[in-house]
């Protein structure tokens, strides 16, 4: 039952992020708490999606804009590194209600509002996102969803979204699994969770990646604001 959970978690977390370009870890976080305890299931879901969002930057290199990635990395990289070591401090539960309060509030104004997915924001309030991303990121290696509306207020195309928003992940899986790694939160005991969790991670991208040659951004923007609304549920409820 242990495999079966751990599969079923990362083919449909590797499913969402190549459709969506996020939520892989917020999809496999539902499942994985039941079989590891919660800083392990981060730690090991960060990795498994190693495999996925190194495919898609890979598929959509052309599109990487480093000048674009680099500045916002390192803010959230900052707040993560900090906020990783809090799990067992702060009262995480409250933390779990404001992000999803957060997120249900932007879903709902992003899908009633005609201009917010097209606009640029103001840079107080992409810092606030990369803030809010990466603290979230260091406690349960959630934060895609404010990065994920970040570069899509950047995009205009389906592949400019996807190649950047890709290549920040894959920076950051590298550098929040090394910081995890550093601090015993990982170790060789997961080898085995994580390498048939890659395998079933690489299906799913598979499928995603067949699936989401035939929208535009256009198209994919509706699914993105309901699967940050849902998460935002999700995180109130569950």
């Amino acid at each position: 039952m242990t495999w079966l959970i751990l599969i079923l978690a990362a083919f449909l977390g590797a499913l969402v992020q190549g459709l969506t370009g996020f939520g892989s870890v917020i999809i496999m976080m539902i499942f994985l708490p039941s079989i590891l305890p919660m800083t392990q299931a981060a730690g090991i879901g960060g990795v498994i999606m190693f495999s996925s969002v190194l495919t898609l930057t890979i598929r959509y290199r052309h599109e990487f804009k480093l000048k674009r990635v680099l500045p916002p990395f390192i803010v959230y990289a900052a707040v993560a590194t900090w906020s990783v070591h809090l799990s067992s401090v702060l009262d995480t539960h409250i933390l779990r209600l404001m992000l999803g309060g957060l997120l249900v509030a932007l879903c709902i104004y992003f899908t009633f509002s005609k201009t917010a997915g097209s606009q640029k924001y103001p840079l107080w309030i992409a810092l606030i996102f990369m803030v809010i991303s990466g603290f979230f990121n260091g406690l349960f290696g959630i934060g895609g969803p404010l990065m994920a509306l970040y570069f899509l207020s950047l995009s205009d195309s389906m592949p400019d979204y996807l190649g950047n928003i890709q290549g920040f992940f894959l920076i950051d899986a590298i550098y929040i699994t090394a910081i995890r790694v550093f601090n015993g939160i990982l170790g060789t005991a997961e080898i085995p969770d994580i390498i048939v969790g890659m395998l079933a991670a690489t299906v799913g991208t598979m499928v995603a990646t067949r699936l989401s040659a035939r929208w535009n951004l256009e198209t994919i923007k509706p699914f993105i604001y309901g699967f940050i609304g849902l998460s935002g549920i999700y995180y109130l409820f569950f």
